[in-house]
């Protein structure tokens, strides 16, 4: 379940930045000086269209994060546990004694090959 919200995060954004990249700036900045020619061929209904997407694909994407978001957070606890359970075991298995020094030996090198 987490992979397929993943997937479709991924995709909505994919959508999303296309879309706001296809919008006309409304105005301010460089485009407002060619603020005429840009409505000359009256494209004010794919506006429209093109804002409405970008409400809707915004508000998809708010939904699959919380969606995420309640996923994985039941995922989580319920891994945590089994794996707070496995931690109880084998503190439980394993004896309480302190392990013990390890012996010191003294350095010994290597004898050399003798050369011929």
């Amino acid at each position: 379940m987490y992979i397929v919200l993943v997937i479709l995060v991924v995709i909505v954004c994919a959508l999303l930045g296309l879309i706001v990249l296809i919008q006309n700036p409304k105005g301010g900045g460089l485009s407002s000086n060619f603020s005429s020619s840009s409505q000359l061929m009256g494209v004010q209904k794919t506006g429209d269209f093109l804002e409405k997407g970008t409400w809707g694909l915004a508000i998809t994407l708010m939904i699959l994060a919380l969606a995420i978001n309640v996923v994985t957070k039941s995922g989580v606890s319920k891994s945590n546990s089994e794996y707070n359970d496995q931690i109880q075991k084998s503190l439980k298995a394993t004896p309480s004694t302190a392990p013990a020094a390890p012996a010191t030996q003294p350095l010994t090198l290597p004898a050399s090959p003798a050369k011929k």
